[in-house]
């Protein structure tokens, strides 16, 4: 692994302001880093991607520190369950537009920062133009269509990436720079399958793990714009909150990736777009995930699916207080952690039966499906879009309350 140094991002800012020397007064002290890489930061623009969880964090620290230029995309609005951990927003910015609200927070923190509001959902569209007028961009997006976008359209403006992803208790932290290293595309040639993905709404985060991956984003960018210490690139850095451990894993460029040319649909390239039934007018149709197919149930299908199929089986894999919560009529409830440690569910009493596995969007229930198919189950599927795309589409199959699990 090479961990020479490399030189500054950015050449200095010809002098500080008797403001901006004050402020910064206790990071000038640093060795190393001194008044010059002050001068770095304020002459340095930098665009964030996300007001979120790692957003809220990164943007105050940079603004801090005296960033001079910082951009944020994001098209999302503040919602009151986004306030355990989006520390940068209040209740009172509730409705109100993410990166407005983060905008504000740094201009209360450091007035001389310019902030730029980028109040639009990134694409392959408009990433060019966006980048094209940054020096450094930290992906601290919550998907992987808009982590590989944000990968490819760094490395085609030739700026580096700093990128983070959290979910649940763990996180993870590294630096993409193409021309000293390698990239996200050489960690993860390709995207899982969308149906074993969980985001942060199914899985949950911890809150204080936003403060610590994004606290360790703004550091690496900074040590980036002022050239100082051993950057994370080839490196992935892993934060482990339950066992307070961390882990470096090494890794270097892929020799078989194509190089990356333009910028394309990021949707499609994930898996997102298109997806629908694979024959049709049939509810079951199979589906690649993984290592094997999978029978599939469209959410549209479910009523007329349990009134026309005998002994349908419906399993949900949730967590007991989830099942509590909400739960499709006739479900019975087995945790996709007691599946995952190999204890599985007592199998239909009839060998006919259909059994129709469902979690709150997909991820769980196409574990335990492959699980229950590796045990010698056999005419088992998913739900598509689990108990989520029910409650939208089929309402009045859900029921509320305590029930035996």
């Amino acid at each position: 692994m090479n961990t020479a140094r490399i030189a500054p991002l950015v050449e200095p800012i010809p002098a500080l302001s008797s403001e901006a020397s004050a402020r910064a007064h206790r990071q000038m002290l640093l060795p190393g880093f001194g008044e010059i890489g002050q001068r770095r930061l304020a002459a340095a623009r930098v665009l964030v991607v996300g007001a979120g969880g790692l957003g809220s964090a990164v943007v105050p620290y940079l603004a801090g520190a005296g960033v001079g230029r910082i951009g944020i995309i994001d098209d999302d609005i503040v919602e009151l369950s986004n306030l355990h951990r989006q520390i940068a927003h209040g209740v009172a910015d509730v409705g109100r537009a993410k990166v407005t609200s983060l905008a504000e927070s740094v201009r209360a923190l450091n007035p001389g920062v310019v902030v730029d509001e980028h109040r639009l959902r990134l694409s392959s569209g408009n990433a060019a133009e966006i980048f094209a007028a940054y020096d450094l961009v930290i992906d601290g997006s919550d998907n992987f269509p808009t982590r590989y976008l944000t990968n490819d359209a760094a490395q085609l403006a030739r700026i580096p990436l700093v990128w983070g992803a959290i979910l649940q208790y763990s996180g993870q932290v590294s630096v993409a720079w193409h021309e000293h290293g390698p990239g996200y595309r050489d960690l993860f040639p390709a995207p899982p399958g969308p149906e074993l993905v969980m985001n942060c709404a199914e899985g949950g985060v911890l809150p204080g793990l936003c403060g610590t991956i994004g606290s360790l984003l703004a550091t690496e960018a900074m040590k980036v714009i002022a050239g100082i210490g051993d950057l994370l690139i080839g490196r992935v850095l892993t934060y482990d909150a339950l066992r307070a451990r961390t882990r470096e894993i090494p890794f270097a460029r892929d020799p078989q990736a194509a190089p990356v040319t333009e910028l394309v649909d990021y949707e499609l390239f994930c898996g997102l777009a298109g997806i629908g039934v694979t024959e049709s007018g049939d509810a079951a149709a199979a589906a690649e995930i993984g290592d094997g197919a999978v029978g599939v149930l469209e959410t549209a299908d479910l009523a007329e699916f349990l009134h026309r199929e005998a002994g349908v089986l419906l399993l949900d894999v949730r967590s007991g207080a989830e099942f509590t919560g909400r739960r499709i009529r006739g479900a019975i409830h087995h945790d996709i952690a007691r599946i995952d440690a190999g204890d599985l569910p007592a199998p239909p009493h009839r060998s006919e039966s259909r059994v129709v596995v469902y979690c709150e969007r997909d991820p769980r229930s196409v574990r335990a499906v492959h699980a229950l198919a590796a045990a010698g189950w056999t005419d088992v599927m998913y739900l598509r879009g689990g108990i989520d795309a029910c409650a939208r589409v089929l309402p009045d199959l859900i029921v509320r309350g305590s029930a035996a699990t």
